[in-house]
């Protein structure tokens, strides 16, 4: 096979592999019942002026499965860990008692799983818009390479919509395991 190609293919199957991973990034700030640390992980503090991450700034536990605790490092910080949690908007009320914040983590109500279940579907059609840009995008170069036959570029577009299909096959699967575990009461 043509060197170019390959290299064409190589990034495509990059780029398409970069889409699973967002993709499940996005699924593990979907909270499906149980709590988790990473339910925080989009939680940015301001920390001496400039915004970071709130595993940078203080330690957080799950001590059961409907509590999240979140101890700072320095005390000085609670306030601005609970700013962070509520800009971020993840539907969740902080309880600060002093040293720590507890955060509840409510069950789940049905409507409430629909909606999760929806961001979910959202997170995977955006996932397959990446790898279908993909697609495109490794088809346009092929198409530019000088000096290829026919063949050569027929059978490179087969070869990259076969892997298109692949990773479409795999977002659909993630997104089936993420929908069932929203609606498992």
């Amino acid at each position: 096979m043509n060197e170019d190609i390959q290299f064409i293919l190589d990034s495509s199957k990059e780029a398409m592999d970069n889409a699973i991973k967002h993709l499940e990034k996005q699924f593990i700030n979907i909270r499906a019942g149980k709590a988790s640390p990473a339910m925080l992980g989009s939680v940015m503090v301001d920390y001496y002026g400039s915004q970071t991450p709130l595993s940078q700034v203080a330690n957080v536990n799950t001590p059961d499965g409907r509590t999240i605790t979140v101890q700072p490092w320095e005390k000085s910080m609670l306030q601005e860990i609970e700013r962070g949690i509520a800009y971020a908007n993840l539907g969740f009320n902080p309880m600060n008692n002093g040293e720590t914040i507890i955060i509840n983590v409510p069950p789940l109500t049905e409507e409430r799983r629909r909606n999760l279940a929806k961001q979910a579907k959202a997170e995977a059609e955006d996932a397959k818009v990446s790898i279908r840009t993909a697609r495109k995008d490794a088809n346009n170069d092929i198409k530019k390479l000088d000096d290829l036959s026919e063949d050569l570029i027929k059978n490179a577009e087969i070869d990259i919509q076969q892997m298109t299909d692949d990773y479409v096959k795999k977002v659909d699967g993630l997104f089936d395991i993420k929908e069932k575990e929203i609606m498992t009461v």
